[in-house]
This record gives structure tokens, sequence and C-alpha cells, in this order.
């Protein structure tokens, strides 16, 4: 290869190499600042394909999507001195680059620690102000609202950050304080389970009272009834017989005679001493009596 084609491949290569350094690309999710010696020229690079002078600018490329900071949970005081460990998130994002690259370096670590210091601060002074009762159910919204508010203004100016959200994710008690609370937990509903048992046998005891009272009036008008049944039965039945005998007293004390030879000789092994004139034999008498 002659010296002048080897300056020429030497001139494509430095040409090559300038126009790499020169160009620069910066996606729709990132956000950019271009400096010069160390001086910020561009605070907000736009998206797109872009120039600049080698070996004189530098660009600091960041990521401008939402990220989600899962801050390490904390041990806070209630307003009745109560501890509570609480776990919580940060959703946050880069609103201004140039503060963000001056404040942290564009360090997403550093920023993370600024916040994860932030919101401990923020949580601690929220959670003192306010009972257990009030930080877990009541006023939680409110919390979640005023750390929300103090946080962005406080991030927004010292590094160039926009708070999305804030939340709680779970509110615990310490474990030796855990322990307690369900044993005392535990005893208070075996207290209800046991008024809750009593008072079932009190009620079962009542409604197997009432039932029997209930069977015994109704085995006692049912007894009535019967008794009031019969009563008539009978009664119909000697009219009917008194009826009977009126119409032909002599044919009804013969049939009344041969129900009582029926019953006294069906036995076959019955003996019986009465005397041969009395008023029993009187139908046997004039059965063998020789008609003349």
């Amino acid at each position: 290869m002659s010296p002048k084609s080897l300056y020429a491949l030497i001139a494509v290569l430095v040409l090559v190499m300038v126009g790499s350094k020169s160009v620069y690309i910066v996606k729709e999710t990132e956000r950019a600042v271009m400096l010069r010696f160390g001086e910020i020229v561009d605070p907000d690079v736009t998206p797109g394909l872009h120039f600049k002078i080698p070996f004189v600018n530098t660009v600091n490329v960041f990521d401008a999507r939402i990220q989600t900071l899962d801050a390490r949970p904390q041990s806070f005081l209630t307003l009745e001195k109560k501890r509570l460990i609480v776990d919580s998130f940060v959703k946050w994002r880069i609103a201004d680059p140039a503060k963000y690259y001056t404040s942290i370096s564009g360090d997403i670590f550093r920023a993370s620690e600024r916040l994860s210091n932030n919101i401990e601060e923020k949580l601690r002074n929220q959670f003192g102000e306010r009972t257990v009762t009030e930080v877990v159910s009541g006023e939680r919204e409110e919390v979640m609202d005023a750390v929300i508010r103090d946080l962005s203004m406080q991030a927004d100016e010292q590094y160039g950050i926009e708070i999305i959200d804030v939340r709680v994710k779970r509110i615990d008690l310490p474990p030796e304080v855990s322990s307690s609370v369900y044993e005392r937990m535990r005893t208070e509903r075996e207290r209800e389970a046991r008024e809750l048992r009593a008072r079932g046998r009190e009620l079962a005891e009542g409604i197997r009272a009432d039932a029997d009272r209930q069977r015994t009036v109704i085995l006692a008008e049912a007894y009535r009834d019967s008794e009031e049944t019969r009563g008539e039965g009978d009664a119909e039945a000697a009219a009917i017989y008194a009826e009977a005998y009126s119409k032909n007293p002599e044919f009804y004390a013969f049939n009344r005679s041969l129900q009582a030879y029926r019953d006294t000789f069906g036995g076959g092994g019955d003996v019986m001493l009465l005397k041969p004139d009395t008023q029993f034999f009187r139908y046997l008498d004039d059965a063998n009596t020789p008609q003349r």
C-alpha cells in the first residue's frame, strides 16, 4: 500500500470517528442535557437525532419513564406513642433534567436514596400527629395526600423530580406487640364464644320448654275432644237402645238374654251355680217347655 493510500485510509477512519462522536439520538422515553466542558448549554434536549461537537460537548441521557421506589420498612410512633412498622412505595419521574443532573449528578441510585429519606421524614411527621385508628383507616387518604404534597414540593425544588404517587402497602405492629394483641384478641373471641354458647343454651331450653308445654296442651285438648266424642257416642247409643227398648221391650229383653247366654257359655270350661228357677233361665225354660 502506497503512503498516499494509507493517509487516505487514516483520514477516512478519523472522519468516521468524528462523525460517530458528533451524532447522538435521544429516545422518546429519555431526557437529556448537553454540556460544554462541564457547563450545561442545553438543559432539556428534545427526543430525536442531534449533533454535537466531539470532545467539546457531552450529553447525559436519563430514563424519563416512571420509576418505582420501594422504600424500606420503617418504624414510626403515633400520637399515642405506639410503634408501627410502615412499608411504602413512591412513583416518580424526571421533571427537570438540568436540576436532576446538577443536584444528584443524574444518579438514579442517589435519587432513590434521597427520596427514601424524604418520604421517611414526611411519614414520620404525619404518623406522629395521628392515632393508630386514624392512620390505618380513618384518615389514611389524608395522610397520603399530605405526604404527596410535601414530598412533591421538596423533590421538585431540590432534585427536579415529579412525584406521581405515594402509597402505604401495609402497616404492621412490632412482633412483640403483635403477640400480645393476638392473645388479647383470642381471649376476647373466646369470651364472646362462651357468651354466645350460653345464650344458645338458654334459647334452646326455652324452645324445648315451649315445645313441651305445647305438647301437653295438645294432648290435653285431644284427650278432652276424644272424651267428648266418646260421651256423645255413648249418649247416642243409649238413646238408640232406649228407643229400641221402648218399641218392643220383650224382644229387647230376649236379645239381651241371648247375648248373656253367648257370653256365659261361650268359654266351654266355665262353671256357674244358679238356681234353675231364676230369671236368667227364663227363656231357656220357655224353649224346653213342650208345646201343647
